[in-house]
């Protein structure tokens, strides 16, 4: 008995005037092309990509699915469709690849569950590695310089230290602080 991925549709677009019928079809198609079920279909109406996964409702279930490992595959017209933050799409990709998810593309023609974009999978995650720490090196650096000039590190950024507010006898919960200030 031969057993058939469980696919699970995603479409998003970005406004009213938009409608996700092209793609939703052109999935549909893929999916029947290559004998794979499709389990079910999530769709965001006028949600941007740039939100997080709480602002998109039906992006939210994707991802709890995912967690639940309610089917095989997800798959997607285009990468720009799951998200426009590296952040957001990396932490996706590792979410997928965590519960042995497979990934289509129809736009990018990737999917993970062939040798040769298993390959392209692996390299995404390590120019992620990559640009995850070359940011951390820039704000170490950064910090560094600005803690020179008598900028303090506040967990979130740099913030002048305030010597007039301690002066006065302002508590510290109360001072202003401005990140990345310079004294």
């Amino acid at each position: 008995m031969a057993y058939n991925k469980r696919v699970a549709l995603y479409a998003r677009v970005s406004t009213d005037g938009q409608t996700t019928d092209n793609q939703l079809r052109e999935l549909r198609g893929a999916a029947a092309r290559q004998g794979w079920d499709v389990a079910v279909e999530f769709v965001d109406h006028a949600v941007s990509g740039a939100k997080g996964r709480r602002d998109r409702p039906q992006f939210h279930a994707l991802l709890n699915g995912v967690a639940r490992r309610e089917f095989d595959m997800v798959a997607a017209w285009s990468v720009d469709r799951l998200g426009r933050s590296l952040q957001d799409l990396i932490a996706f990709l590792a979410d997928l690849q965590s519960k042995r998810i497979d990934l289509y593309l129809h736009q990018q023609a990737l999917d993970t569950s062939t040798p040769s974009g298993k390959a392209m999978f692996g390299m995404l995650g390590v120019f992620a590695e990559f640009d995850r720490s070359i940011i951390r090196k820039r704000s170490v650096k950064d910090a560094s310089a600005l803690a020179g000039h008598g900028a303090l590190w506040c967990g979130r950024g740099i913030s002048q230290r305030r010597e007039s507010d301690a002066k006065a006898g302002v508590p510290r919960s109360r001072r202003r602080s401005r990140r990345w200030a310079a004294p």
